[in-house]
């Protein structure tokens, strides 16, 4: 509503400009003509020689009457002055004001996003509900576009009380469903600075870390469930996190022995001792695997820091120095520099060309924008030089080159 009034104040406003100094130069007189100036004057002059006649200031009034009348008659014009201007109708500003509304009244139609501000409010309207139905387990689950009306509501709401713990997780949770990892990492991290000793909220913050493609993230989840399971060993949710999160870290012997924990505290018959075997199997091929690997560290050169894009991915290519087909290829989100990371058999190209095969090797780096294998003109990017590799190698690239 007072959206709605301010916009009649301004639209009155922009009318009043248009219509008030013409209404005001209608009511104003006209200026005086050529001819009735000249009349006044002349009248003004003959009051002041009768006046100077009687004090006996003037004794040739006479001659002076007639030199003043042939001044007037000499001051008449050729032609008659053009007629005033008639003053504009007041009805005619009517279309002006009109066309003014509508212009403005369109514009905001067209560019000011009245669509989105209804459903806005719409969905304000739909937020009890919304929520209902997700406190309720036997309630039909929320689609993916209740979901973002959801989050929608959540982040209004937030921006008037911002220490709303639960909506916060909600939100959290929201950015996980919609898999936007920005809104949920940063919906858990305020929820986190609000309660960093609430388990939920801990577990939820770890989570988000743990599926981030940013290693430095990782590391922190690794070490908030490291202090969980210090704290409460018996924890199957965090033990389960832990081994999730430390087996996409490659250390496959910690994630092991989370798995091996998690047996001895779940029955006999829970259907996740299945699943979990499989996956102790799986880290343990993983452990005689893992011993083949290039260790890779990243720096940038001064230039390329300068430049460095707020969004971005890493391209990761090792060669043989021969073949230009790479042998193996790792894609990161852009991250912190200086950036370590490994490359093994898992990131091969091809099955019968394993990086553990290798007895040279080159990296080659690459600060691609838009996430295209191609190079683009404006990336930056750099090489290692051409190494023997004996699977436990350290090989160190600057990125200092930009594409032209």
């Amino acid at each position: 509503m007072a959206f709605w009034l301010i916009i009649i104040v301004l639209l009155v406003g922009a009318s009043a400009l248009l219509v008030v100094p013409a209404m005001r130069q209608g009511k104003e007189s006209t200026a005086a003509s050529r001819d009735t100036f000249n009349k006044a004057f002349y009248q003004d002059r003959l009051d002041e020689l009768a006046q100077d006649e009687d004090q006996g200031v003037v004794t040739e009034r006479p001659e002076l009457v007639k030199e003043l009348q042939q001044n007037l008659l000499n001051d008449i014009p050729g032609q008659p002055d053009e007629q005033p201007a008639r003053p504009i109708n007041r009805w005619a500003l009517v279309p002006g004001v009109m066309v003014l509304v509508v212009v403005s009244v369109g514009f905001y139609l067209k560019t000011g996003g009245l669509a989105q501000v209804t459903a806005w409010h719409q969905v304000e309207s739909q937020m009890p509900e919304l929520r209902a139905r997700v406190a309720n387990e036997r309630a039909q689950p929320l689609s993916m576009e209740e979901i973002a009306r959801l989050g929608l509501g959540l982040r209004t709401s937030l921006q008037d009380d911002d220490r709303n713990l639960n909506d916060w997780m909600m939100l959290g949770r929201v950015g996980m469903a919609l898999n936007n990892a920005t809104t949920a990492t940063q919906a858990f991290a305020h929820a986190y600075s609000l309660d960093p000793s609430n388990m939920d909220v801990r577990l939820g913050y770890a989570e988000v870390l743990t599926r981030s493609g940013d290693p430095e993230d990782n590391k922190q989840a690794t070490a908030m469930l490291r202090t969980m399971v210090a704290e409460d060993h018996t924890n199957v949710r965090v033990l389960s996190l832990l081994a999730f999160n430390s087996f996409e870290q490659g250390d496959y012997q910690q994630a092991i022995g989370a798995w091996q924990v998690m047996l001895k505290l779940l029955p006999a018959d829970d259907q996740r001792v299945a699943v979990i075997k499989r996956s102790i199997e799986q880290a343990k091929v993983q452990v005689g695997a893992e011993t083949v690997k290039l260790s890779v560290t990243v720096t940038l050169s001064p230039e390329a820091a300068k430049t460095l894009p707020q969004q971005g991915t890493l391209i990761v290519s090792v060669t043989d120095g021969t073949n230009p087909v790479p042998v193996a290829v790792k894609q990161l989100p852009l991250s912190r520099f200086p950036l370590s990371f490994t490359l093994d058999d898992s990131n091969a190209m091809m099955p019968e060309r394993l990086l553990s095969a290798q007895q040279k090797v080159k990296v080659h780096v690459r600060l691609s924008q838009d996430g295209l294998a191609t190079p683009q003109a404006g990336d930056w990017f750099g090489d290692s030089t051409l190494q023997a590799y004996s699977g436990k190698e350290q090989v160190s690239v600057q990125i200092d080159k930009q594409v032209p």
